[in-house]
């Protein structure tokens, strides 16, 4: 698809980003995923205070490799001294845009005031953007949103009013109240009311599974961009797929070797970019390798199987015991 939409000062091809996911979408998850498409992604979500605290985590978290570009990194936090502090800090890291998280729905940081809590505080919320502004040195500052806090407090359109004004240059919506967390069906009515409200580019989210989802929010929200998330769990193909159906093109899927193939390369990213043990290193990997054969023959043995695995040796065993035994009966 060769249209373009100029996002955070780049010319972005019109097809899908990836989300920030904490604990999921690291590195190897985000190379993987741009390697089969994605448009541009955000990294994992950092405490501003952690970060200005000093914290060794914190400071991993803002790590941009070059295949990654264009890459932001997202903030978190509801004080904007340490938001304003926290800009500063990730600026070394040359992100090609700031993002502000105010859409996270997990208690341990709506409790602090931050994410989601910040659709309840506009004001605080415009602080927050004013903060990041004033410190980004004209890096381009985005913000992620709900449409509210819940549905007798659905804000999106005043709310992203309100960061437009206080100098965000896009704005992600997700279509969930905070109250909905992941449930329920995404309002892309919401997400169109606000794209009809505010001059900068809006992006949306939620309920984006399939090519064909990909098509239909792009005509029922005139979104400038989508952005998908939990839809990529084991299936970096989405992006793929996505990119095949909005140029009107046929899409084939990944066949079992080749999914197994995926799992075994994201294992061994996670490996070499994780920094850990083998052993710590594949704790990590066990929570993506439960997803890659979804809705197969067999899947809910290799899912228990792999919640054991203790080294890349033992996947590669796995995977082959897998296509020994099933694949022959898909492939009939």
């Amino acid at each position: 698809m060769s249209e373009t939409v100029r996002l955070f000062g780049k010319a972005i091809p019109k097809t899908a980003a990836l989300a920030p996911m904490a604990s999921v979408a690291d590195t190897a998850y985000r190379l993987l995923c741009m390697e089969q498409g994605a448009c541009m992604c955000t990294g994992e979500l950092i405490s501003a205070k952690g970060l200005c605290y000093g914290s060794k985590g914190s400071r991993a978290l803002c790590q941009i490799t070059a295949a990654e570009r264009p890459m932001g990194i997202q903030l978190f936090g509801s004080e904007p001294e340490y938001i304003a502090a926290a800009t500063e800090i990730i600026l070394e890291y040359k992100p090609d845009w700031i993002d502000l998280n105010m859409g996270c729905p997990v208690p341990k940081v709506v409790n602090q005031g931050a994410g989601a809590a910040l659709m309840r505080t506009p004001e605080l919320a415009e602080q927050i953007v004013q903060a990041a502004v004033s410190k980004a040195k004209g890096v381009p500052v985005g913000v992620k949103m709900r449409i509210g806090w819940d549905d007798n407090h659905r804000n999106a359109v005043s709310f992203a009013q309100r960061m437009e004004a206080a100098g965000a240059d896009a704005i992600c919506v997700h279509g969930r109240t905070r109250m909905q967390f992941y449930g329920g069906k995404a309002d892309w009515s919401a997400i169109r009311a606000v794209k009809q409200a505010v001059a900068i580019p809006v992006i949306g989210n939620g309920d984006i599974v399939t090519g064909a989802d990909a098509v239909q929010m792009y005509a029922e929200t005139g979104c400038d961009l989508i952005m998908v998330g939990r839809a990529t769990y084991g299936n970096p193909w989405v992006f793929a797929e996505i990119e095949a159906a909005l140029a009107g093109e046929a899409y084939t899927p990944p066949d079992t070797p080749e999914r197994l193939a995926g799992l075994l390369r994201h294992i061994r990213l996670i490996l070499e970019l994780s920094g850990k043990s083998e052993t710590l290193a594949m704790r990590e990997a066990r929570k993506h390798a439960l997803w890659y054969l979804k809705g197969r023959p067999g899947a809910a043995m290799f899912r228990a199987q792999c919640s054991n695995l203790q080294s890349y040796a033992d996947a590669e065993r796995l995977a082959a015991q897998y296509l020994e035994k099933y694949q022959t009966s898909e492939s009939m």
